[in-house]
């Protein structure tokens, strides 16, 4: 895996107005084998237009239109059948990856030729990008049949193998939403995954997107039906699983209570007078 094709992966819909500032990342990679896989999912405003003036004659760009819109799990569906690279990634259309995003996790992927996938940190941002927190992505544990990305430790900038991909059933196409959660679960279960400790990726809240509460109620919905589709696949019994995340929750419940209880307890604010704890 010297200089692999690189493909960059975008289902759009109706997002023409954020285009320019995900196009501009782009073209500033410091790594240029890569191609661009767009499929508009049936778009009612003027962003196919928007996206090919920007794009023009470049030939690196490939678009796909559907003539109706037919979901996001049908159009990320349609782009990794589309890519043609040794390396995938989805780009959200109103997000942006920073210059240096594709020639990480190439060489992460040189580095570990058994991952399927590889993912980094995230910039939260606002509407204008400007940066108001990151993410809180780390390594997760590998061959566990009861993960499910609960914490959303596996997030953007995700990359996988599409040899890998190709080992799986393929992004289930019903999905409405949670389809990266539906990818990341696949992935998991044909290699494993590694976290690379960089911030390769800007990630847009506004109010088309799904961080509204109204969209993030939608999503919880479809994360479960991804969920159960893993579980699924994996044989493990949903009752179990819920049960799993039920006594997770107590015990993360419990902990925080005893830690409050401590904290105003008088051995530990006498500890604390004498400089044993700086907080």
């Amino acid at each position: 895996m010297n200089s692999p094709l690189f493909s960059i992966l975008i289902a759009q819909y109706n997002n023409g107005k954020y285009f320019e500032d995900c196009y501009k990342s782009i073209i500033a990679q410091t790594y240029q084998n890569w191609e661009v896989i767009i499929v508009d999912d049936g778009s009612t405003d003027n962003s196919v237009e928007v996206m090919k003036q920007m794009i023009g004659n470049d030939s690196r760009f490939k678009i796909e239109i559907f003539p109706e819109n037919k979901g996001c799990g049908c159009s990320k569906r349609r782009c990794a059948e589309l890519a043609s690279g040794e390396i995938c990634a989805f780009l959200d259309p109103d997000d942006t990856i920073t210059p240096e995003a594709l020639s990480v996790m190439v060489a992460e992927h040189a580095k570990h030729p058994e991952a399927s996938v590889i993912y980094s940190k995230t910039f939260i941002c606002d509407e204008f990008l400007n940066i108001k927190s990151e993410g809180k992505s780390k390594q997760v544990k590998n061959d566990s049949l009861y993960f499910y990305n609960f914490d959303g430790f596996v997030f953007h900038f995700l990359s996988y193998k599409k040899k890998f991909y190709d080992q799986t059933v393929g992004i289930n196409s019903y999905l409405q939403r949670a389809v990266d959660q539906d990818l990341v679960f696949l992935l998991y279960e044909v290699g494993p995954c590694f976290y690379v400790d960089k911030t390769l990726y800007k990630y847009r809240i506004h109010n088309k997107g799904i961080s509204t509460t109204i969209n993030q109620d939608k999503a919880y919905f479809w994360y479960w039906v991804a969920i159960m589709d893993a579980a699924k696949r994996r044989n493990v019994n949903i009752e179990e699983l819920f049960i799993e995340k039920a006594l997770q929750s107590r015990r993360e419940a419990a902990l925080e209570k005893e830690v409050a209880s401590y904290n105003k307890s008088w051995v530990f604010k006498g500890l604390r007078k004498l400089g044993v704890f700086k907080i």
